[in-house]
């Protein structure tokens, strides 16, 4: 593993949390990031028990150029090498009304989109000057899916993708890797609340294996569980009139 500072946001719990303590070790320090201190301290100490140095923050994401400053200041402290924007918000809207709540609507926006956007755009900006380094943005299978449950989540996962993509290609020339995971059913605190059917679910660090070997690799784009990837497939190969009809009746 080349990486020897890693950054982790939404690294409480869930694939953050897995992903923390896959790198745990010797000669890593981690720099652990979310909104619970309590549960960032567990994993703080998990973490440190597996030999590596860990440090947390606990603020609100949705505080974006305190989140840029929080940024620059970590990078000027020690030169982040790995960062990986994790945090999230589920979407899942209620069945009754007829439209989300804005509040609800703008939180998801702000957490799920600006924030890593925000935040890949101050570690482009330093990794570029060093000439290196790798921003790993995590989206959603649902990516690929226009999901009336879930209208909000869908489209800001569906514009991550495109700025991942985007700002890979940007970076290029700077020796910068823009990777992208797209997970599918993960056994996380925010999949246990979709009630709805969850195929092919894995615990979360059987995927934090999946996605951290991808990122060694600098892979573009990493789907887990690779079922998913099929599934994608598959589906664009559909008339969209169809994807349509299957998921408005969902």
């Amino acid at each position: 593993m080349s990486a020897r500072t890693i950054l982790i946001t939404g690294a409480s719990s869930g694939i953050g949390a897995a992903l923390a303590r896959r790198y745990a070790r010797d000669n890593v320090a981690l720099l652990l990031w979310g909104r619970d201190q309590a549960r960032l301290d567990e994993v703080a100490g998990q973490c440190r028990a597996l030999g590596a140095t860990a440090v947390t923050q606990a603020f609100d994401l949705r505080d974006a150029a305190g989140f840029a400053a929080k940024l620059v200041a970590a990078d000027m402290a020690t030169p982040i090498d790995l960062a990986i924007f994790n945090a999230g918000l589920g979407g899942s809207a209620p069945n009754g009304p007829p439209a989300e709540a804005p509040q609800t609507a703008q939180a998801i926006a702000e957490v799920n989109f600006v924030a890593p956007v925000v935040g890949a755009h101050a570690m482009a900006d330093v990794m570029a000057k060093r000439g290196g380094g790798q921003i790993v943005l995590v989206g959603s299978i649902v990516e690929s899916y226009p999901l009336p449950m879930a209208p909000t989540y869908a489209a800001i996962k569906a514009a991550l993708r495109l700025f991942a993509e985007s700002l890979d290609m940007r970076l290029a020339r700077h020796g910068v890797t823009v990777t992208l995971v797209s997970p599918g059913f993960i056994d996380t605190p925010m999949s246990r609340q979709v009630i709805e059917p969850k195929p092919f679910i894995i615990t979360a660090d059987a995927a934090a294996a999946v996605i951290a070997r991808g990122i060694a690799a600098k892979k573009r784009v990493i789907v887990v569980p690779w079922q998913f990837a099929v599934m994608r497939v598959l589906t664009d190969l559909l008339p969209r009139a169809l994807v349509r009809w299957v998921l408005s009746r969902a």
